[in-house]
């Protein structure tokens, strides 16, 4: 009998032992996984927070929730919360090159039109203030206000320059949209064509 409990004891412990033993190697798999995956991450991390910060902070969110899973001792949880992260790092990278790619093309596009644009409302300025016929619409009391927003267009101008010089894309397009805005406004009372 005592023969049957040691047996009995010493399979118990062994068994016990031995999901132990796999239980540490599937924390360890699993803490693996998490950490390969925060490397993907963390790897795209700098151009999605330029490009795409929305995604990024969902790709972190379900980053955190497979770690989450792993702290409650959820292994299966964590691992299929590490792969579903993984795949939205991918996804991540690709976005924010497509994101990059489209502001570079709206960049160009702006700077192609915008200087083009200013040059000539400069040059009706400049004509309207030496006499030249005025459009409709446009008083001779209107000019100085009309040079404000045309010294004001361009300095804009200037800093969205600056911004595409430094490699803030999104920051150069947005204000590049913004003053197109104030360009088509600016055109209208000088007569432009746009």
């Amino acid at each position: 009998m005592f023969r049957k409990m040691n047996w009995y004891v010493f399979e118990v412990v062994s068994v016990a032992v031995l999901l132990a033993a796999c239980n540490g190697a599937q924390k360890d798999a699993t803490e693996a996984a998490l950490d390969a995956t925060q490397t993907a991450i963390t790897a795209v991390q700098g151009e999605a927070a330029k490009y795409v910060p929305d995604q990024l902070k969902e790709t972190q969110d379900a980053m955190q929730s497979a770690r989450n899973a792993l702290a409650k001792g959820d292994y299966e949880g964590a691992l299929n919360g590490a792969q579903n992260a993984a795949n939205m790092a991918k996804e991540l990278a690709t976005a924010a090159a497509a994101k990059k790619g489209e502001l570079r093309k709206d960049r160009v596009s702006y700077s192609e039109t915008f200087p083009k644009s200013l040059e000539e409302a400069k040059r009706r300025l400049d004509a309207y203030s030496h006499g030249a016929r005025l459009p409709e619409g446009l008083e001779k009391e209107m000019l100085p206000d009309a040079r404000v927003q045309y010294d004001q267009l361009k300095q804009g101008w200037s800093d969205a320059s600056a911004s595409f010089q430094r490699g803030n894309l999104a920051d150069a397009t947005k204000k590049a949209a913004e003053l197109k805005e104030g360009m088509a406004k600016l055109a209208e009372l000088l007569g432009m064509k746009t």
